[in-house]
Formats: structure tokens, C-alpha cells, sequence
């Protein structure tokens, strides 16, 4: 059975943001030495947009409050982000990158790019979304 480090960490905007997710991650980094720097900066870049994306279009100016659960095993990454915004209808389904001079729209694709698993679901009252890596 394969050894699994959990995290979980209790979020609030403001005035947590995503400087606060990357000392989160450094302090799991910290732990999880074996982890190579390639498999460290995909999964944390995939998280720190997924997290911005969060605070950026989930929070309708009343803030909002998140877990962060993060997983490290010999095998994976995984982390949880569960917000209490909206319900919201998207497809995760393979999203294109859009065109080199838009503004917007990169970050879902690039979420896809780095990770093997990004999913989203809703219940509970609240967004969960789960990304996941396999070790190199």
C-alpha cells in the first residue's frame, strides 16, 4: 500500500488569496521531498489557477470560504478545492487554449494541460473541484 500524506487547509477571502495557497503548497513541499521539481511545479501551477480562478469568479463580493485537501502519495498529487459560491454549469471537457492575443480563457486549458484529472461537481451547497497528477 502506497504511503499518503494529507493536507487540509481551511481558506477565507480576503484575506487568504494565492499567495497564501503557495506558502500552503511549500509547507507540503517541504514534507514531500521526494516529489521531482517538474511534478511539484505542473501541479502547483494547475493549482494556484485553479484557486485563482476561484477567488477571482466565484467570490460576489461578499468573500468566500474554501478547503484546500492536498494528497501526496508514491504515485500522485491530488487536490480538492470545495468553495461555497454558486452553482455553476461548466464542461471541463477538453477546452481549446485560446488565440495568442486573448486576455482570458487560458486558465481552464491550462489546468487540463497539467494535470491527468480535473473534475468539477456541485452537492452539499457547495463546488467541489478535484485535480490530480501522477508522479514522473
Amino acid at each position: 500500500m502506497a504511503k499518503v500524506e494529507a493536507y487540509t487547509f481551511n481558506l477565507c477571502t480576503p484575506p487568504d488569496d494565492v499567495d497564501t495557497v503557495h506558502a500552503l503548497l511549500k509547507s507540503v513541499w517541504d514534507e514531500c521531498p521526494e516529489v521531482s521539481a517538474t511534478d511539484r511545479l505542473s501541479f502547483e501551477t494547475a493549482l494556484i489557477e485553479l484557486a485563482g480562478n476561484i477567488i477571482r469568479h466565484r467570490d460576489e463580493s461578499v468573500g468566500i470560504v474554501y478547503t484546500l485537501a492536498i494528497e501526496a502519495s508514491d504515485d500522485r498529487l491530488a487536490a480538492t478545492l470545495s468553495d461555497n459560491g454558486r452553482a455553476i454549469d461548466i464542461d471541463l471537457s477538453s477546452r481549446p487554449m485560446p488565440d495568442e492575443l486573448s486576455e482570458a480563457g487560458r486558465g481552464l486549458p491550462l489546468v487540463h494541460a497539467l494535470v491527468d484529472n480535473f473534475e468539477y461537481v456541485r452537492s452539499d451547497e457547495q463546488n467541489h473541484w478535484r485535480i490530480s497528477r501522477m508522479l514522473t
